[in-house]
């Protein structure tokens, strides 16, 4: 586990940059539920009357003024757009900065095959996006016990979940991808994750766009359709887990056969 532990050690720095921002985020936003009860009746009806900005992130189906409603969408957009960008950025380059750093001739000239190298960084890749989503999770917890609301368990669980199902997918694609450029590339991963965002967005407002989802990792974590079914829309994870799995074999074979310079 030489190569997981390096992994881990070398993107500690920006693990806890994300993951504190993103949590601190979280939590101030749920800290600011109590002071904004008062006004969520006239809010609710605000938003409702948004028309299209509605759709697009589901506010016409659920409860604003409620406490999970307001943290689907709330908290559910910065957990959601913080942890894509996140796991976009960490998975993008996870292969092809030994290349960008010239360290490939000292990784490959250990006693290891090129599978375990790949093996031990998804790993350390998997291993960091889930860290980030315990984190996450064990503070928006805290932070509702800690204003006095009633924990909605279920509903809660259930958002987060489909946040690292949703992380898993653009990871896995952006493994794949990893493995084909020999330059870490922030701006694709990044890029990836917008428009996995926006296709999302566009298949709410658009009825005859709705195919976009299949698309769109976002599909499978959209708070406020969790929080109405109270359950997550199968389809959409078991398509993006099939992407995921064919990005990470993707990135097993192409980096397996690649001349590394």
């Amino acid at each position: 586990m030489t190569f997981v532990k390096h992994e881990l050690n070398q993107g500690m720095k920006t693990f806890w940059i994300w993951t504190s921002s993103i949590a601190f985020m979280v939590a101030i936003c749920v800290f600011m539920f109590p002071e904004m009860t008062g006004e969520m009746d006239s809010m609710t009806q605000m938003f409702s009357s948004m028309g299209s900005l509605t759709t697009a992130f589901g506010m016409d189906q659920i409860n604003f003024g409620s406490l999970i409603g307001f943290y689907a969408i709330e908290a559910g957009s910065i957990i959601g757009l913080g942890g894509a960008f996140y796991t976009a950025l960490i998975s993008v380059g996870v292969l092809a900065k030994e290349e960008k750093d010239r360290t490939s001739e000292f990784l490959l000239s250990h006693p290891v095959t090129r599978v375990q190298v790949i093996s031990e960084k998804l790993v350390a890749t998997v291993a960091q996006v889930l860290a980030m989503n315990v984190v996450v999770f064990l503070i928006s917890i805290g932070s509702i016990a800690v204003i006095g609301e009633t924990i909605p368990w279920k509903e809660i669980s259930l958002l987060h979940l489909a946040f690292v199902l949703m992380q898993i997918e653009i990871a896995g694609i952006c493994f794949g991808i990893s493995a084909f450029i020999k330059r870490g590339s922030l701006g694709i991963g990044l890029g990836i994750a917008i428009l996995m965002y926006f296709l999302n967005l566009v298949a709410n407002i658009a009825e005859g766009s709705k195919f976009l989802k299949f698309f769109s990792a976002f599909s499978m974590s959209e708070g406020a359709d969790i929080v109405s079914s109270g359950k997550l829309e199968m389809k959409y994870v078991f398509v993006g887990m099939t992407v995921a799995i064919i990005g990470i074999i993707t990135g097993y074979i192409k980096y397996s056969r690649k001349d590394i310079s």
